[in-house]
Order: C-alpha cells, then sequence, then structure tokens
C-alpha cells in the first residue's frame, strides 16, 4: 500500500469532542464521517424526508483530488436510509462544512444521534478532459443504446 495523501481537517466548534472519521478496517476505502448535531437534540428523519446532516469538518485537500460522500451500506440496507445526492462531490477548493444529504427511503423514522456514522467519505484523484468538438464520433456495436439496452 502507498503512503497515504496528506489532508488537512479543521473541527468547527459543534463537533468538539468527536473523533476524525476514520476507517474501519485495513483495507475499507471509505472514512466514516460522524453526525456533528446536538447531544440533547438527535434528528428524526422521518420517513420519505431528507435533512442535512452536519459533520463539522472542513478539509483542504491537495490540488487534482476530490472527496467522494457515498452511503453506508448498513444504514441503506437495514434503514432505508441513504445520501441522497450520491456521490456527493467536495472540490478541492471547497472551504466550507462538509454536510451529508441523507434521505429516509424506509417505511419507518429513524434517529440520528451525535456521533453515530452517517455516510462515508472516498478521497479520490481527478481526471480533468479537455472537450473536443467531432462532426462525427466512431461507430460501436453499442450506438445510441441507453437504459437496459445491454440486457437484464
Amino acid at each position: 500500500m502507498s503512503d497515504p495523501i496528506k489532508v488537512d481537517v479543521r473541527q468547527l466548534p459543534h463537533a468538539e469532542g468527536l473523533p476524525l472519521p476514520s476507517y474501519q478496517s485495513t483495507q475499507a476505502a471509505g472514512l466514516d464521517l460522524i453526525a456533528a448535531i446536538g447531544e440533547q437534540a438527535p434528528l428524526v428523519l422521518a420517513a420519505g424526508r431528507r435533512a442535512m446532516v452536519p459533520t463539522g469538518l472542513v478539509i483542504a485537500l491537495p490540488d487534482g483530488y476530490e472527496a467522494q460522500v457515498r452511503p453506508r451500506s448498513g444504514l441503506a440496507a437495514r434503514h432505508g436510509v441513504t445520501v441522497l445526492n450520491s456521490p456527493g462531490t467536495v472540490d478541492a477548493d471547497y472551504r466550507g462544512e462538509i454536510n451529508v444529504l441523507l434521505v429516509n427511503l424506509g417505511s419507518e423514522a429513524f434517529t440520528i444521534r451525535r456521533g453515530e456514522r452517517i455516510a462515508q467519505m472516498i478521497v479520490a484523484p481527478v481526471t480533468r478532459v479537455e472537450l473536443v468538438r467531432a462532426a462525427a464520433l466512431p461507430a460501436t456495436p453499442r450506438g445510441s443504446g441507453g437504459f437496459g439496452s445491454t440486457g437484464r
């Protein structure tokens, strides 16, 4: 495994006392993000509703990297709670708080408490492209077949 990329992080006052995001296994791809909501003010996410959940984190990604905010599979499988704009993108030049837009697709309300792991964050390199206008594109066997065109 290569040396880790260094990412500067600052915890905002409402995240004081919470641990920094961490990997939950030696081969985990994502760091678990934690809800930085009030100890005495859990967030009840009703079925069919969405909410922006603060993490209390501000990061400075190196140039050429992004962070992706993705759902935690356990929350989705057990409760129907997922990240609505998945994956959410944090650009290298963003310096605001990372928030997680959660939605409850389950049939029952779900309570989010301070310190609960709510999503995962993957830091990845970004490839930038240059779009070039073309009069025609090379043909492929698939052609313009879209959703469902390659089979079941």
